[in-house]
């Protein structure tokens, strides 16, 4: 099978997944990209031998020699880039968050809609080998039906990964409710299967905008950015993005349009990294310890009792059949997109369930900003819901 001709948009943080899919002579490889900056250029020849390198997004949306196109840039431009890719008639990979507003998304799904052209968004947790095994246990209805969610996520290296680069402004991200925590909301969404219809949340910037150590604006991050290990305890962080004006704390309750009541509490500034998801039925409950290989989800579900430890039913995460990415979601998400770019047909992820999961972050930062008034999700054209449904064919 000849190999399909990927051109890839941004080499920064994301860059990963171009790696990913650069397969040569197994079934995709990366022939053109385009990056503003000349580093990621130049890290980008070494990555890619042979393709062609450019500052000029349109030199790779323009490329006769290139099949598909992959997304890889900073949220804000998602909107204004998918629209214009998708027009072109070639089919598109948006990584996660398809944007950062509601009209952006509904933007790019009609182009999608009125162009024919495929579109595909990188939720890759909707590949993770914990998440699959949740949806599994809730689909085999060893916890009845699904009445409420809570999902808690420590994200340990938050002030290395978001307060240090434009993740932390507004206006490249709207918040991160919506940037960082679009995956979890999209595997709520999928696990107790509806959508969110009402939200209401309460947020604060309480550790790091304090923080007086700013980099210069124009200054590129320090290249100790990121450690393991280090930039402990949080007030000892240095070199900041040199505006902060999203929350590091944020607790969402929501209310689905099955009737399922959710709950999500993202920290920026815990001393670990973790993910925990708790799925009560009316029949048992299911819950996460880890998310990677050597993780178990528990099932309570044999009757009433005090805690117990150990579940009725215990389930080891599997092994990723690839290490690279997400927990081994990365490569399983290139190989779904490269098949829909080439074939059609269905996929585990999601334009409709996308869009909905920035609607849901967007209205939950509008109540957290607003003292914690409610906000209702904008439905979506049930025109543009039909044709995502039918899995883009007219």
């Amino acid at each position: 099978m000849t190999d399909l001709r990927l051109g890839v948009l941004g080499y920064g943080l994301r860059g990963s997944l171009a790696r990913t899919a650069h397969r040569p002579g197994a079934g995709s490889r990366v022939t053109a990209l385009a990056d503003h900056d000349p580093a990621a250029r130049t890290a980008a020849a070494l990555a890619f031998p042979g393709a062609r390198i450019a500052a000029d997004h349109r030199k790779v949306t323009e490329d006769p020699d290139v099949d598909a196109l992959m997304i890889l840039t900073p949220d804000h431009t998602h909107t204004a880039l998918a629209c214009e890719v998708l027009r072109a008639g070639k089919p598109v990979c948006v990584e996660k968050p398809l944007a950062i507003d509601v009209e952006g998304c509904d933007a790019i799904l009609r182009a999608a809609y009125e162009s024919g052209t495929r579109l595909y968004v990188g939720h890759n947790m909707r590949h993770m080998p914990v998440v699959r095994l949740m949806r599994d246990i809730v689909a085999r209805g060893e916890i009845g039906t699904v009445k409420t969610v809570w999902v808690r996520h420590f994200v340990g290296y938050g002030g290395d990964w978001y307060f240090k680069d434009w993740h932390a402004e507004r206006r490249y991200t709207t918040g991160l409710l919506l940037q960082k925590a679009a995956h979890d909301i999209d595997v709520l969404h999928w696990l107790a299967g509806g959508f969110t219809q009402r939200v209401q949340a309460l947020g604060d910037l309480m550790v790091y905008g304090d923080n007086p150590h700013r980099r210069a604006t124009g200054e590129p991050k320090a290249d100790d950015w990121y450690t393991e290990d280090g930039h402990w305890p949080p007030d000892t962080q240095r070199a900041l993005n040199p505006v902060i004006d999203v929350e590091d704390v944020s607790l969402v309750n929501m209310r689905l349009d099955n009737g399922v009541l959710a709950a999500y509490q993202q920290c920026h500034f815990t001393p670990d990294y973790w993910r925990n998801y708790t799925v009560i039925g009316d029949a048992g409950r299911l819950e996460n310890f880890g998310d990677g290989p050597g993780g178990v989800v528990k099932v309570w579900n044999s009757g009433r009792s005090a805690h117990r430890e150990r579940g009725d039913a215990e389930y080891p995460v599997p092994d990723a059949e690839d290490a690279a990415g997400h927990g081994g979601a990365d490569p399983l998400l290139v190989d779904e997109f490269v098949r829909f770019a080439r074939d059609g047909g269905g996929t585990d992820t999601s334009p409709v369930a996308a869009r909905m999961a920035v609607a849901a972050g967007v209205r939950a930062t509008e109540s957290l900003r607003d003292g914690g008034a409610p906000r209702t999700v904008p439905e979506l054209d049930p025109e543009l819901v039909a044709y995502f449904d039918r899995g883009q064919s007219r």
